[in-house]
C-alpha cells in the first residue's frame, strides 16, 4: 500500500513539474524597468506629483498591460491600453495627491501578460508645508514721531 501511495505520488509530481514548463513560454513578453523605485525627495504641498515608471518590452512577443492599482487612492497610475511590441519602451505615468503633507510611502501594482505577471513599483519621499513669508513689523516713520 506505501509503495502505490509513493508511486502516485512521484507520477503527480513529475506531472505538475512537466505542466508547470509546459506553460512556459520562452517568447513571453518581458518588462524591464529603468527604475523601480521613484524618489520624490521633499517636495512642497501642492507641487507637481506626477512621476513616470519607463519600461521597454525586453521579450520576443508584444507587452499587454492589463491593470495597474496604487496602493491608495492618493496614487493613481495610467498605462498604455495599446500593446506594446517588442523593443518598445513606454511609461506608467503615477501622480500622488501632493496636498497630503508627510511621508510618501506607496505602491503601483502592475499586471501585464509579461513573463512575470505581476509586477510592484514603488514611490517615495516627503510632502511638507510650502514656507510661509517672513513678515517684519513696520516701523513708525519720523514724522509721525515728531507729532
Amino acid at each position: 500500500m506505501k509503495t502505490i501511495i509513493s508511486t502516485l505520488a512521484l507520477v503527480l509530481t513529475a506531472t505538475f513539474s512537466f505542466a508547470q514548463k509546459a506553460d512556459e513560454n520562452p517568447n513571453a513578453p518581458k518588462i524591464s524597468f529603468e527604475k523601480e523605485v521613484i524618489n520624490y525627495g521633499t517636495i512642497e504641498k501642492g507641487a507637481n506629483g506626477v512621476r513616470n515608471f519607463e519600461f521597454t518590452n525586453t521579450g520576443k512577443e508584444p507587452l499587454i498591460i492589463t491593470k495597474a492599482k496604487g496602493s491608495c487612492g492618493c496614487t493613481v497610475p495610467s498605462w498604455p491600453k495599446k500593446p506594446i511590441a517588442p523593443g518598445e519602451k513606454a511609461k506608467i505615468k503615477v501622480k500622488y495627491d501632493t496636498k497630503r503633507v508627510g511621508p510618501i510611502s506607496k505602491s503601483v501594482t502592475v499586471h501585464s501578460n509579461a513573463a512575470t505577471p505581476v509586477k510592484v513599483l514603488y514611490i517615495k519621499g516627503k510632502v511638507e508645508r510650502k514656507p510661509q513669508p517672513k513678515t517684519t513689523p513696520k516701523k513708525e516713520s519720523s514724522s509721525m514721531m515728531s507729532k
